[in-house]
């Protein structure tokens, strides 16, 4: 069973999704917080003690004076790291992908295993290159098109949502924008140091990613030593939504390993 709860992190307070026991296992999440009903977080706790924050600004996490940028967050995952104990296997998925290769390549005695499931935070072509789906200057119809294989299923009902889940989407948005809009959702310095991560690695993409494509994730891991990739059928950028078992059998197998 998964539970919400709030914690303080370096004096930060956070709305964390905790569950399971024994080896710990830190998920960060993309762009939108998973739910304590989430199958890929249950499938974990059978693997772990899993926690799962949602940064500030996401969720119901507030989000203290003064703290925007995509660094604020990285600091924040090492003092979460911290308090972790160690090994942890760090899983970082869409933007909290991002944060975990920023994390892992400046490398923290805590982590023992890192997980990248369709990451962002690279620019792998030109300037004129959109490398990355522009979420933002999109249709909405669009946006789902491109993020699920199968968008009718898994995207977003607005229509359904009560005004809750809306306000929670729209504010996650908001957050999304103010860390990571200019550059849109890379760090164009990331790919020199991605080479300086020092432990065993899996890199997971979703076959029908239209966010970021195969190639993209692709690229992502030859810049990571050692870096093993892995596509998964019938996902497109959230395979934690669309395939959970399938993700979750990945990490098991990594971590078993």
């Amino acid at each position: 069973m998964i539970a919400r709860e709030t914690q303080n992190f370096h004096g930060i307070e956070l709305e964390v999704l905790r569950g399971g026991a024994g080896h710990p296992i830190l998920v960060l999440h993309g762009m939108h917080p998973l739910t304590p009903a989430a199958p890929f977080l249950t499938r974990l706790a059978s693997l772990g003690a899993v926690t799962a924050p949602s940064f500030p600004g996401f969720g119901d996490s507030p989000k203290p004076k003064d703290f925007e940028t995509v660094f604020d967050i990285v600091h924040l995952t090492r003092a979460i790291l911290d308090a972790a104990g160690g090994p942890v296997t760090l899983v970082g998925l869409s933007f909290g992908g991002w944060i975990a290769a920023e994390v892992a390549a400046q490398g923290h005695p805590n982590i023992g295993r890192l997980v990248l499931a369709d990451p962002l935070g690279i620019k792998i072509g030109g300037p004129e290159d959109a490398d990355i789906f522009d979420i933002y200057n999109n249709s909405p119809a669009d946006t789902r098109a491109a993020t699920f294989h199968d968008p009718e299923r898994f995207g977003p009902d607005f229509d359904e949502m009560d005004d809750s889940d809306i306000i929670r989407y729209a504010r996650d948005r908001d957050a999304l924008c103010l860390y990571s809009w200019n550059p849109y959702l890379y760090n164009p310095q990331l790919p020199r140091w991605l080479g300086r991560i020092a432990v065993p690695t899996l890199v997971c993409w979703g076959e029908s990613d239209g966010i970021v494509t195969p190639d993209y994730g692709r690229a992502y891991a030859k810049l990571i030593q050692g870096a093993r990739f892995a596509t998964i059928a019938g996902a497109g950028h959230c395979p934690e939504i669309e395939r959970p078992d399938d993700l979750a059998a990945l990490i098991a197998a990594f971590v078993g390993g």
